[in-house]
């Protein structure tokens, strides 16, 4: 039986490409795209972070693909002062439901760092995408913090049953440790976004601080 994914790393480069290219939110020309062994590795220049991370998720939905490593340099036309891009990010902020009141933000040539603590990894990442899209920025670093929380004693269960109801993911072929509140995910899927679905089930647990992924993209 014929493998989908079982590609050369000129057809996944290919493939790559032409997502980049099929894909509304990346407009620049200027992006190389070369795979090894499966880890795809995009250099080149964009104009905005948002189309960085854009070409990034790109790659990752390709078949055949197991890792991106995001050489893209942001050269943009879109510059701004890092007070403009501080005042733009805090309103954004602000004005954001998921994101609590008490985030903390520095700016730096155009580079955002992001401090502070929150309850859930939901609240993290709305944080993140509520600026990287903002004019001027050239990359965020994301540094906010989840809080402790008591440790649920079937946070295990909990993690597989969601593995299972999702419709993207095999839960049988993926396995679930449990060590303080750490979570680490090994086993077998066919895509990166598999890989991810998995990741995202992982940090939906109550209590979880940290998901190593340890999962296999088998071509």
């Amino acid at each position: 039986m014929f493998n989908f994914f079982n590609k050369s790393d000129a057809e996944i480069s290919s493939d790559v490409a032409i997502e980049l290219l099929w894909d509304p939110r990346v407009t620049s020309s200027h992006i190389n795209v070369n795979s090894d062994r499966g880890i795809v590795t995009l250099s080149g220049t964009v104009p905005h972070y948002f189309e960085k991370k854009s070409a990034e998720h790109a790659a990752q939905r390709v078949g055949g693909v197991k890792a991106v490593a995001d050489e893209l340099e942001v050269k943009g036309i879109f510059d701004k002062s890092d007070a403009d891009i501080a005042e733009a990010a805090l309103n954004a902020l602000r004005w954001n439901y998921s994101v609590p009141d008490d985030i903390k933000l520095a700016v730096d040539s155009g580079l955002i760092t992001l401090n502070g603590k929150v309850d859930w990894d939901y609240q993290r990442q709305s944080a993140k995408e509520a600026v990287e899209g903002l004019l001027g920025v050239r990359g965020v670093s994301n540094h906010i913090e989840l809080k402790s929380k008591p440790q649920t004693k079937d946070i295990k269960i909990r993690i597989e049953d969601a593995l299972k109801r999702s419709a993207e993911v095999e839960g049988k072929n993926i396995d679930v440790s449990i060590n303080g509140d750490k979570v680490t995910l090994s086993g077998n899927v066919h895509s990166h976004a598999e890989s991810e679905d998995a990741r995202f089930a992982a940090w939906m647990a109550p209590g979880v601080m940290k998901v190593e992924n340890n999962i296999v993209i088998s071509r």
